[in-house]
């Protein structure tokens, strides 16, 4: 074997069970899933596009791992994936995560939803994943699956259990704006940021009126940001409020409110201007410049990671359905993405579109990209 993949993914999820009964096991874990990675690294979609890469790059994947019943067929990916165990599976990639990047302890973390619009089956609901994700590094730290009959609220706290978020800042947009969200961030050292719509309606309309009185902004610090680029001209005025003892009095349920601020956008595009407002709860007792950065941070979930699967990867394309299917394969573009955005910022003038490309022309450059320890 000439390859070594030096404390790569194998050397975490080699404990992950194989589904499969004995008899169906010409092909190990690790081969399966080498394959399987390495392919959504260079680009596959489906599982015939994981055999014909694996037939392309045999060569290369020997180099690394036995596979002495050559490639799998797209049927045995097929069937590994609707079968593996996928909570198994999340399990190891946090430990992967945890392993490769242990100092991810401060900075904002950004939770936010993502569904897979072609994952649906028959009755069943199309997959809808919370990410946790580290704005600064670019990195997915954590992933819980959205059950069928559920929503968002209850799997925020699964996904917090997991998270190390001790001198961190947690932004989560409306829908995680709940008080027991709040409570367990900040029992596990962290602080938050939280959107503010009217699921909340008494706090959102004491928040709201406050800010539309001109003595209250006057009142409050704040900040102007100019934004400039692609044709689009953008003011973020902030204005950050730390008189909060009126507000906590009202809503004793929200004692852990250290200040609210209020955003207000103009943005101006071939000469038109349109302005929105936006409103926030924290329980960071920071300035203006902090909290518009926290939340500017958040967006980047949005950017960062959610554009860059859909546009990059075709997630929002992708027809893989049946059973435990388009979860793991939403974690294995995860480990993928991760992987890549470790290359890029070593590599700092490459895209992650171009990374991906160069993986499949290069042996050499798939191999870096494989050995990424995300530091």
């Amino acid at each position: 074997m000439g390859v070594q993949i030096e404390e790569g993914f194998l050397d975490y999820f080699c404990g992950l069970e194989d589904p499969r009964s004995r008899r169906n096991q010409r092909y190990s874990v690790s081969e399966i899933l080498l394959v399987t990675l390495s392919a959504a690294i260079c680009g596959a979609e489906g599982w015939q596009d994981v055999e014909d890469f694996g037939h392309a790059k045999r060569d290369f994947l020997r180099s690394i791992l036995p596979f002495r019943n050559g490639i799998p067929s797209d049927d045995t990916f097929r069937r590994f994936f609707r079968a593996i165990d996928t909570e198994k599976f999340q399990d190891l990639f946090r430990a992967w995560i945890e392993g490769i990047r242990p100092s991810l302890t401060e900075g904002v973390i950004a939770i936010d939803g993502k569904s897979s619009r072609h994952s649906f089956d028959g009755d069943k609901k199309m997959l809808h994943m919370i990410s946790a994700y580290a704005s600064e590094a670019g990195l997915v730290l954590a992933q819980e699956k959205v059950a069928d009959k559920s929503n968002e609220i209850t799997a925020i706290p699964k996904l917090l259990d997991w998270l190390d978020v001790r001198s961190s800042v947690v932004t989560i947009d409306a829908m995680g704006c709940q008080t027991q969200i709040a409570e367990k961030i900040q029992h596990k050292g962290g602080d938050y940021v939280f959107a503010l719509k009217r699921n909340q309606d008494g706090l959102f309309e004491d928040i709201s009126l406050y800010f539309e009185d001109e003595d209250h902004r006057q009142s409050c610090a704040t900040l102007i940001h100019h934004d400039k680029g692609h044709g689009r001209l953008e003011e973020r005025r902030i204005w950050v409020c730390q008189d909060v003892g009126w507000l906590t009095q009202r809503h004793p349920q929200w004692r852990s409110i250290r200040g609210f601020l209020c955003i207000e956008s103009r943005r101006t595009i071939k000469g038109k201007t349109t302005t929105e407002t936006r409103y926030y709860i924290t329980s960071l007792k920071a300035s203006p410049q902090k909290c518009l950065a926290a939340v500017r941070s958040h967006w980047a979930i949005e950017n960062g990671l959610h554009w860059v699967l859909d546009v990059s990867f075709g997630e929002d394309q992708s027809r893989i359905r049946k059973h435990n299917a388009p979860h793991a394969m939403a974690i294995i573009r995860h480990i993928a993405f991760n992987l890549l955005k470790a290359q890029k910022n070593a590599m700092k003038r490459q895209s992650i579109k171009r990374l991906r490309k160069m993986g499949g022309w290069s042996n050499d450059t798939l191999t870096q990209i494989l050995s990424q320890k995300s530091s």
